[in-house]
């Protein structure tokens, strides 16, 4: 147990120092400063832009960004839908997959379009290899525009008074080319020597030890995989996700998958810093995450380690810690570890399984993603972040009894309404949505064309844990994770559809907000610092952050923690 502990102090410890230096290649990237893979990039992005017909460097205001944003995105949606329900008679299908129903297509394709990746299919069945391609662009252009509208906002906050905040195509496609591209490919080459598969052939027969013939998926995994983690995207070319041997065949790749995910988020923070001057700031930012971080993963791998007191009461040893699910390849800690990393990050891959958790791992994974403001997906980590961060600037401001300033810009009714819309929100998607799918439960009610019978039969758990599987499912949506606790059977009209909503909402919007935020920042005078101006690179001003975090997130989400995994752990204790 001690080397596990070692295991995941040293991956940790080699992502916050690795995530300095990419911060700042970050940052010079944004800020269009000279690296050293120019003279790689340089062409290819000259050509990309000139078949497209974009002029990059055509200066655009936060409303235009927000429009090009959403038209493009517009545009994957509808390309994927098309591909996933035809594929069947579309070439690279070796292994004759049939093609998605209408339902299942649209959850797929915008769950992979807003880098959630929530699947309620299984990749070896249910795609083609054209589909998993398919699927594999969208995790690049996804993680890209988060990354293009946090460096929106980046501009926003650097600049004193103006409305031209860069180029959102010079943003996204310097994204993928210069940062997820390089970064996926080291991955992706790591995992093809280490065994995964990379080939177009279909499925291959081994014989098993007990002299059994069986069929082996295979296909293009080590690409798909590598941006999978680096774009946070977390969606599985298996069913079994990170816990397939294909996907994770090692201790060693496993801790590959972890830094992968890890990585860009927190070089972000880092990028934020460098890229303002203030990194002093982005100290205090990525201070705050990781005391929040590291409040969910210690009670996370304490629970596991310790084992399940049900089994303990039967005499049973387990010195290993609580075993089902986890694979003995990788041992508890890291497992606990990734559980947590996974759900803040919302990358939302697993390398065990979500459901099989002891109930305080399980509360602790859903806390995660209703915070969804510890370092976050690509971008948007910051984005979920900064509207925190006006909150908090507004009430400091109350406090002292004047007017509030973030960054030489005065922060009015108009940016705090904004804010606390977006803050409200995610809780109102959550909450609603497993509240109509807990009546439905509840009244075993007949769902006609939403689901093939009663609504109980989409649970495999009843009592407080089926709570939690529908809860799980919603939070997952809304924080754009993809994770699931698989007990609940999802593939059908009903959850396909009011995910897929809860999917488009909760990413969309949460963007429009923090751009329009910043946009409307951008534009009023700046105010020289001064004496009563509020520190916002103070260890106090960050105590306040996570004060407003902690509240936000305790008022709006313990009732359903403690009908859920609250009220697990205190039946099985």
């Amino acid at each position: 147990m001690n080397t596990e502990f070692f295991g995941v102090i040293s991956i940790f410890i080699v992502t916050i120092v690795l995530a300095i230096p990419v911060g700042r290649y970050i940052a010079k990237v944004y800020l269009g400063d000279k690296t050293m893979l120019d003279a790689i990039f340089n062409p290819i992005e000259k050509f990309i832009f000139k078949i497209s017909g974009i002029n990059s460097t055509e200066e655009m205001n936060w409303k235009q960004h927000l429009k090009a944003l959403l038209s493009v995105n517009m545009v994957w949606f509808f390309l994927c839908f098309l591909v996933l329900i035809s594929q069947g008679s579309l070439p690279l299908n070796p292994d004759g997959n049939p093609s998605m129903t209408p339902d299942l297509a649209f959850n797929t394709a915008i769950s992979f379009v807003v880098n959630c990746n929530l699947q309620h299919y299984s990749g070896e069945s249910g795609l083609s290899y054209l589909g998993q391609l398919m699927l594999m662009f969208l995790q690049f252009v996804s993680a890209g525009t988060g990354m293009a509208a946090a460096a929106m906002v980046f501009v926003a906050m650097r600049e004193r008074t103006t409305d031209k905040l860069g180029n959102f195509y010079n943003f996204f496609i310097k994204s993928c080319t210069r940062i997820l591209l390089p970064l996926s490919a080291i991955v992706a080459v790591v995992l093809v020597f280490s065994g995964t598969p990379m080939t177009f052939e279909g499925k291959d027969k081994i014989v098993t030890l007990q002299g059994d013939t069986v069929e082996v998926s295979r296909g293009p995994a080590a690409a798909f995989i590598g941006i999978k983690h680096i774009g946070t995207n977390g969606g599985g070319f298996f069913g079994a996700n990170s816990a397939h041997p294909f996907e994770n065949p090692t201790y060693f790749t496993n801790a590959v998958e972890l830094w992968a995910q890890l990585i860009i988020p927190f070089a972000m923070i880092f990028a934020l810093g460098f890229f303002l001057n203030k990194r002093k700031f982005s100290y205090v930012v990525f201070g705050v995450m990781t005391a929040g971080f590291l409040m969910l993963v210690i009670p996370t791998m304490v629970s596991e380690i310790n084992g399940n007191p049900a089994i303990e009461r039967m005499g049973i040893t387990q010195a290993t810690g609580a075993l089902e699910g986890k694979e003995l390849r990788f041992g508890t800690a890291v497992t606990s570890f990734w559980e947590i990393a996974t759900t803040v990050i919302s990358t939302g891959s697993v390398n065990g399984m979500h459901d099989s958790t002891m109930a305080a791992s399980g509360a602790m994974q859903l806390l995660a993603m209703m915070v969804n403001a510890f370092y976050g997906g690509c971008g948007v980590g910051w984005l979920n972040f900064y509207i925190f961060v006006i909150l908090a600037v507004f009430i400091s401001g109350l406090m002292v009894g004047r007017t509030p300033e973030f960054l030489g810009k005065k922060i009015e009714a108009r940016e705090v309404k904004i804010a606390a819309f977006i803050a409200i929100l995610h809780p109102l998607l959550i909450l609603a949505g497993t509240a109509l799918a807990s009546y439905f439960a509840a009244n075993d009610t007949a769902m006609g064309y939403w689901f093939s019978g009663n609504a109980t039969g989409w649970l495999n758990n009843p009592g407080h844990h089926g709570f939690s599987e529908m809860l799980y499912e919603y939070t997952s949506s809304a924080a754009n994770n993809g994770s699931g606790f698989e007990g609940l059977g999802d593939n059908n009209p009903f959850w396909n559809i009011s995910t897929g909503i809860v999917l488009l909402l909760s990413r969309f919007i949460p963007i429009i907000g923090p751009l329009a935020i910043a946009g409307l920042l951008a534009n009023k005078k700046y105010i020289p610092e001064s004496a009563g101006t509020l520190k916002t690179d103070t260890t106090i001003f960050g105590v306040m952050v996570f004060a407003v975090i902690a509240i936000i997130a305790a008022l709006s989400f313990f009732p359903a923690l403690a009908l859920g995994p609250l009220a697990e752990y205190f039946t099985i204790k």
